[in-house]
């Protein structure tokens, strides 16, 4: 067996073995929170911030649920890197955005986070800070999920199906299921644009 072929193999393992239920109470939650006129906040770190940074745009644009990411503005991540600390960044941008009851978290990270050992403490500050106003957390995260899946009201988890993939794994399923949930009929609005302007074969 190739290299392609085994990488390709463990990605339809992990297809035949996503949680179909964690999916839907995913698309539950998001629906409810464009309906109470609510937010949806993207975070992630490294590869899983480039893709909250494009699951912004579609949520936004697909399903029209006011959407931001903080790593979107690099200005004020690495001024509050640089004048107070990496692990408060996140809580920081959510508390100035008047984070709410009605506003939705939705974590991508292979980990998920974890104070002990000092992975992504940003994360886990932000989940922390979600739970005293009462918004909602979910994610989509790799490995155990980390402290993410121990705070979210619901959670994706991508399966480890080869321990020497987990990473490109883990951020590759958060693009499938995401794109999932935005095609979900529950959540989208808008017609993308190829399957609008296509003509059947």
């Amino acid at each position: 067996m190739t290299f392609s072929e085994q990488f390709l193999s463990e990605a339809k393992q992990i297809i035949d073995a996503l949680d179909r239920q964690a999916i839907e109470r995913v698309v539950a939650i998001l629906a409810g929170t464009r309906s109470s006129g609510g937010r949806l906040f993207i975070l992630g770190v490294g590869g899983s911030a480039a893709n909250a940074s494009h699951a912004v745009n579609d949520f936004r644009k697909i399903a029209s649920i006011e959407a931001y990411a903080p790593t979107d503005n690099v200005s004020e991540l690495t001024t509050r890197t640089n004048d107070e600390r990496w692990a408060s960044v996140f809580e920081a941008w959510l508390r100035v955005s008047r984070l709410k009851s009605e506003d939705t978290l939705l974590v991508f990270s292979v980990g998920g986070g974890s104070r002990e050992k000092n992975v992504s403490p940003n994360l886990v500050a932000a989940l922390e800070y979600a739970k005293t106003v009462g918004a909602k957390i979910t994610g989509i995260v790799g490995r155990d999920g980390g402290y993410t899946a121990k705070a979210a009201d619901a959670c994706v988890i991508v399966p480890t199906v080869n321990p020497a993939h987990i990473t490109p794994h883990a951020e590759a399923f958060q693009a499938v299921v995401w794109h999932l949930i935005v095609s979900h009929p529950s959540l989208k609005q808008a017609e993308t644009k190829w399957e609008s302007v296509a003509t059947p074969c």
